[in-house]
């Protein structure tokens, strides 16, 4: 009586096809994963860098901040000069604000220009022309700041890309320009007060 026919063995060759598609299938899967991974890795080191410089603009750390390096600074002294320095508070704080200016509106805006080198960066005389042109000059500093502080935590910012307008310089670049500029002369102003006597006691 003939057997049943048995089944014919598949070859090596033909189960291939079938185990190297599981084999992409698997390697696929660990592929996206670790793209996924580090994706969500750059995410964070982005988010993370945003908060750092913001913390760093904001006069985080051991910076001193315009409202802290003014804080109750004399009338009288806001035109004064201490031997030896080549600069008053006026000065100072109307340098601070153009740089600041100059530099945010390059960053955002390809038509600006900025002003003439050195010259335009500083106020013309030693003294402020009255209490308004003080009280104006910090309000502009400060909202000025919270517009850089808005640029570098908006999503949409890619802060290592090169600015199209620039000449190789990033968000990044400017944020930490700002910082390190403010830092700068924020600390000059505070030695100015000091020499004049009008540092708050610690």
């Amino acid at each position: 009586m003939p057997g049943k026919p048995r089944k014919r063995q598949r070859s090596a060759k033909e189960r291939r096809p079938a185990k190297t598609a599981r084999s992409t299938a698997r390697t696929t899967a660990r592929v996206q994963g670790a793209k996924a991974k580090d994706q969500a890795l750059r995410d964070t080191l982005r988010d993370t860098l945003r908060n750092h410089l913001v913390y760093l603009l904001s006069g985080g750390g051991a910076h001193v901040s315009l409202e802290q390096a003014l804080a109750d600074f004399p009338r009288e002294l806001r035109g004064a000069k201490p031997v030896g320095l080549p600069f008053t508070a006026w000065r100072l704080l109307e340098h601070l604000r153009i740089a600041q200016w100059d530099i945010l509106e390059f960053s955002r805006n390809p038509k600006h220009v900025s002003p003439e080198f050195p010259q335009g960066y500083w106020p013309e005389g030693d003294a402020p022309p009255g209490d308004a042109a003080w009280e104006k000059s910090v309000k502009a500093f400060q909202a000025d700041l919270r517009a850089m502080q808005r640029l570098v935590k908006n999503p949409s910012t890619d802060l290592p890309a090169r600015i199209p307008h620039g000449t190789g310089q990033t968000i990044l670049r400017e944020a930490l320009l700002v910082a390190d500029h403010n830092s700068y002369h924020l600390g000059q102003l505070v030695l100015l007060r000091r020499l004049l006597g009008a540092w708050p006691s610690e």
